[in-house]
């Protein structure tokens, strides 16, 4: 036989093909295989089974106590809702907002306006009558917000000297309206000044109770000695001696 021919099937016929090495291909994996797998990741300290406990024990942890991978996924889960929530809501919700916004800086403009009737004329004393003190007229006019501010919130603390402060700046804000508005004006100015401190009044009061004065009647009583009586018997002793008128013995009285 030559080395350079491969034996057949057939003794005779030439050779068709060398030897050619094929790897064997890996056969699938069984169901059982696949079983006892799933079964370990459910076993005690399987992954899925650490997961299924940290799952299990959330609610009595609380936030604190419960896994970090929860909180990540709470976390990211609330934040996807929100953007949803504020997507889907944007285009329903822009035109009223858009009213909404437009309205309240319409009431804001009013307001700030009618709070010019007040400041305007207190920065305007302030300001005319500050020009030979040693402060400056603005240094002034912030001192009266601070203290209007103080007495705001510190009776709403019910703090009493904050209260007090409060009665006296809203006196003092009321009478420098009436002096620095012009005269055609001066009424409405100071009756707006008094209605803004009025408003504003419950805040700075909250919790003041005036109680009414009670005459109170003073009952004495004095306890006078009771009254004691006494009985005497008066024995009068006479001398019988002849010609002697005037008895020898004084009378004696004997207590009963």
């Amino acid at each position: 036989m030559s080395h350079d021919t491969v034996p057949t099937a057939h003794p005779g016929l030439p050779p068709r093909y060398l030897p050619v090495h094929v790897p064997r291909q890996p056969q699938p994996r069984t169901r059982t295989a696949t079983v006892h797998a799933w079964r370990a990741l459910w076993d005690v300290g399987g992954v899925l089974h650490a997961r299924w406990e940290d799952i299990r024990r959330a609610p009595s942890a609380g936030w604190h106590g419960m896994a970090n991978w929860l909180k990540v996924l709470l976390a990211v889960t609330a934040a996807s809702i929100e953007v949803l929530v504020v997507y889907a809501g944007a285009g329903v919700l822009a035109d009223p907002l858009h009213q909404l916004t437009s309205g309240l800086l319409a009431r804001i403009d009013v307001l700030s306006r009618v709070w010019a009737v007040t400041d305007q004329p207190v920065h305007s004393y302030i300001t005319h009558h500050s020009a030979g003190l040693a402060i400056s007229g603005t240094t002034i006019y912030w001192v009266w917000q601070v203290a209007g501010l103080t007495g705001l919130i510190g009776g709403f603390l019910h703090h009493t000297g904050a209260r007090f402060t409060w009665i006296g700046w809203g006196a003092a804000t009321t009478a420098m309206a009436w002096t620095a508005t012009p005269t055609a004006g001066r009424a409405l100015a100071t009756a707006i000044t008094v209605l803004l401190w009025t408003l504003a009044s419950p805040i700075a009061l909250r919790g003041l109770r005036l109680h009414p004065i009670r005459a109170t009647s003073v009952n004495v009583t004095v306890a006078l000695p009771a009254p004691r009586i006494r009985t005497e018997v008066v024995v009068h002793t006479v001398n019988t001696t002849p010609g002697d008128n005037t008895p020898n013995d004084p009378p004696q009285s004997h207590p009963q």
